[in-house]
């Protein structure tokens, strides 16, 4: 593989991963799944985690959107 092709494979990987990360596609947030949970958190530490009820889960960005969280006020 010559280094125009390989540059080029690196630009569209690095387009990918980046697109990606910044639609919520591949970001990792964290979530309470408690009766009154309602935000999601990008640090697994939060404090907005220290009242969850239940075990804390990493899920992908647009699935915590999908479930209604909004960002946590802590990190805004």
């Amino acid at each position: 593989m010559g280094i125009p092709k390989l540059t080029g494979l690196i630009l569209l990987l690095w387009a990918f991963v980046g697109f990606n990360t910044g639609s919520g596609l591949g970001t990792k947030v964290y979530i309470c799944k408690g009766k009154s949970s309602k935000r999601y958190h990008y640090d697994k530490y939060c404090r907005g985690l220290s009242n969850c009820s239940t075990k804390t889960y990493e899920v992908s960005l647009s699935e915590a959107k999908e479930l209604g969280r909004t960002l946590c006020g802590w990190e805004d």
